[in-house]
């Protein structure tokens, strides 16, 4: 269980966060939603101890995470792992070598440096890459790669940190329709295979409606809405957002030739190529 109390983030005279407080039980799929500034990305990276909060605690499994420091804290990010919007891979790197820079916090800075790996790093980068079907692209650089692969890459590389939750900040914001339902896809099989824990930030409430077990709708730092996807309706989403097009103004940012989401596939274990 991830519990998080009364987090409140304050920066300067804005604040982006507002007490909020969320009990997520392990194994679930969350999709948190809301406009640009709503806060979404703030919440994640407290969570990941990326931003510091303010005032409030996060506890997972009973541990105080808000207290860690040093190797312990090292060691909280690696379990959290995180994926963001611009993949954050070394365009210069091969795609294998991204991946292994992902055991980092096991394997310390200095061998991830200077790219001295064990084999079982390398096992565990091609497992990851195999699963999300990369295998043929590791040896390329990973700056030539589609962004739905680079996406992918990122994921990967979350996934040989052996985490126990997976954070995704806005994955698909830059991604046609195509990857990035097969982005969504990759995150929902590893929600559902390895049972981690997923929480990922989203513009487009079709996307959280077809692939997240609940969905968290925040405005101006607050949570306005927590419960399943169903529930959300379009009187609901107007009291928020002030609209009742489920399709369309979550995000001032996006329009609507990018909200069309396929259904994930229930059959597949692997993401399609």
């Amino acid at each position: 269980m991830l519990v998080i109390e009364q987090l409140t983030k304050v920066f300067g005279d804005l604040t982006a966060v507002d007490g909020v407080s969320l009990a997520i039980p392990k194994g679930q799929m969350v999709g948190v939603i809301g406009r640009s500034g709503a806060g979404k990305s703030t919440l994640l990276r407290m969570v990941n101890r990326l931003t510091d909060p303010s005032r409030g605690t996060i506890i997972n499994e009973g541990r105080d995470i808000t207290a860690l420091s040093g190797r312990d804290l090292r060691l909280w990010r690696a379990s959290c792992a995180m994926i963001f919007q611009q993949f954050n891979l070394v365009e210069r790197m091969d795609v294998l070598t991204n991946v292994m820079i992902g055991r980092i916090a096991h394997t310390g800075l200095v061998r991830s440096m200077a790219r001295s790996f064990t084999d079982t790093d390398r096992a565990r980068a091609i497992e990851a890459l195999d699963r999300l079907d990369l295998v043929p692209q590791a040896l390329q650089r990973a700056g030539t790669l589609s962004g739905g692969q680079q996406q992918r890459v990122a994921i990967a590389k979350a996934l040989v940190q052996n985490p126990r939750i997976m954070l995704a900040d806005e994955p698909i914001a830059s991604l046609d329709p195509a990857n990035a339902s097969r982005v969504m896809e990759a995150l929902r099989e590893i929600n559902k295979t390895d049972g981690l824990t997923v929480l990922v930030n989203l513009h487009t409430l079709d996307t959280a409606r077809a692939y997240c077990d609940r969905i968290i709708a925040m405005r101006a730092g607050r949570v306005q809405f927590d419960g399943a996807p169903e529930t959300l309706t379009t009187d609901r989403v107007r009291q928020i957002y002030g609209t009742g097009d489920l399709s369309g103004d979550i995000d001032e940012a996006v329009t609507s030739t990018s909200l069309t989401v396929q259904a994930p596939p229930q059959h597949k274990r692997a993401v399609g190529a």
